[in-house]
């Protein structure tokens, strides 16, 4: 299973955090660049050099300030903008100090003329005028990157919670499969052992031995798999034998059964025991009510990438709106069949024309993941 992030995991990832930075200053030197070469300046190749310096120094800055931000990813959204739009200007100080440094300070060369260095040296506030005149312009700058980041950062969140979402959901459909899925298998035990109780009671002891070696048959085979999981059409009709072998030591004259299902099916997706409700109900309304014979069919046919599968009888004793047990089967195999194919699965039910009952599935054809 698959945690949820934790408070450590918000925010922008580093990389992502990088490759903004890295755009930002890039564009950056690009624009500064272009407008030296537009005015003309002196020395290009000397500005270039110590503006790829400015550059490196702002992508370090700009990463400080990256850090500094993740530390509010865990507040709420107010508290972050004004932390990342206040923590933006001593950023945009420090650079500016920077900036003047590098071209003021450190080996002025041609950048400043004669009146410029005595208007330095003769007024103390020139200096600090000109860094904060430098860090307005660039305030703006680290203030625009920090609202991409804002914006990164809630993208990330949005993207976060609909993984939880999607989690969850998945979460609460297996669930709801797995729940409906063991809601079968008591359900026929109970009928089983009702069946088997009788055949003791009645001292027929081979034929109550032969009902439980196929009732252990049954629930080895259909236990073995995830309830989640898809079978095999072929492994469903299979199960669904060994649960009329079972009901033909009850009922050894008036069961006959007949399976009419294409080989190009067998190997068609289908949820396992689904059928099992269906050919459940089928005895228990249309064998056991009767003393007459009767037969049983589970065919199944293709039509346009759709599979439907009948299970049908022919008795005389069709459920009726009274017989809640048939409905409650019924609805369970509606509920799988919507759980795990949406709008795709259909159930339709009725009596037939005549005598008996039917019972049509529609699902997708499916022969991969089963």
């Amino acid at each position: 299973m698959t945690d949820l992030p934790e408070d450590g995991d918000r925010g922008v990832a580093p990389p992502i955090a990088l490759y903004s930075i890295l755009g930002f200053w890039f564009f950056y030197a690009l624009l500064v660049s272009l407008r030296a070469a537009i005015v003309g300046f002196e020395s290009q190749g000397e500005m270039a050099v110590r503006r790829i310096i400015v550059t490196v120094i702002g992508i370090i800055v700009t990463w400080i300030l990256y850090l500094a931000l993740r530390r509010f990813d865990a507040k709420p959204l107010s508290i972050r903008i004004v932390a990342a739009f206040s923590l933006a200007a001593p950023f945009a100080l420090a650079m500016a100090a920077a900036n003047y440094y590098i071209f003021n300070v450190y080996d002025p060369g041609n950048f400043i003329s004669e009146g410029e260095m005595i208007k330095m040296t003769k007024e103390q506030g020139y200096l600090l005028v000109s860094i904060v005149e430098d860090a307005l312009s660039r305030y703006f700058f680290l203030a625009a990157w920090a609202g991409l980041y804002l914006a990164l950062s809630y993208a990330s969140e949005a993207h976060r919670t609909e993984r939880r979402a999607a989690r969850l959901e998945k979460a609460a459909q297996q669930a709801e499969l797995r729940s409906l899925r063991y809601q079968v298998n008591p359900h026929f035990l109970f009928n089983t052992l009702n069946s088997l109780s009788t055949l003791v009671m009645r001292n027929r002891p081979d034929e109550a031995e032969q009902m439980i070696m196929s009732l252990s048959n049954f629930y080895r085979t259909s236990l073995t798999g995830d309830p989640l999981d898809d079978v095999p059409l072929e492994e469903e009709v299979h199960l669904q034998k060994l649960y009329l072998d079972i009901e033909a030591v009850r009922f050894p004259d008036r069961l006959h059964t007949v399976i009419d299902i294409p080989p190009a099916l067998m190997s068609a997706c289908v949820p396992g025991l689904i059928l099992q409700p269906l050919v459940e109900n089928a005895i228990k309304y249309g064998v056991s009510r009767t003393s007459s014979p009767v037969e049983i069919r589970i065919t199944a046919r293709e039509d346009g990438g759709l599979m439907h599968i009948a299970v049908t009888d022919d008795g005389d004793n069709p459920p009726s709106l009274s017989d809640s047990g048939s409905g409650i089967g019924l609805a369970n195999v509606r509920d799988r069949l919507t759980a795990r194919f949406g709008e795709s699965g259909r159930i339709a039910y009725g009596p037939r024309e005549g005598d008996g009952f039917s019972v049509l599935l529609t699902l997708p054809i499916i022969r991969r993941g089963c």
